[in-house]
């Protein structure tokens, strides 16, 4: 017999940066950004940095460009490593 993978659930991740005119140049960095599965978008969604996002305020993006967020970028990387342990 091989080996069996068993695909774990995820967590949707959108990549979002607030919208040209919204914010300075210099605050316009690309957070990461959970997704709720199901209901309704939220008043406010939350980056992985703690940053308050409303979602009219910001474009998704379909990967990181520009300047990344490198607090969302740290505590993404520590949320993989937990799920890995």
């Amino acid at each position: 017999m091989g080996n069996v993978i068993h695909a774990e659930p995820t967590e949707v991740v959108a990549v979002v940066r607030l919208r040209r005119g919204v914010a300075g140049e210099c605050k316009r960095v690309s957070h990461l950004v959970p997704i709720p599965d199901s209901g309704p978008i939220p008043e406010y969604l939350t980056a992985f940095c703690g940053e308050l996002i409303i979602p009219g305020d910001a474009e998704v993006l379909d990967r990181i460009c520009g300047m990344p967020c490198e607090a969302c970028l740290t505590r993404s990387a520590r949320r993989a490593h937990r799920r890995l342990h």
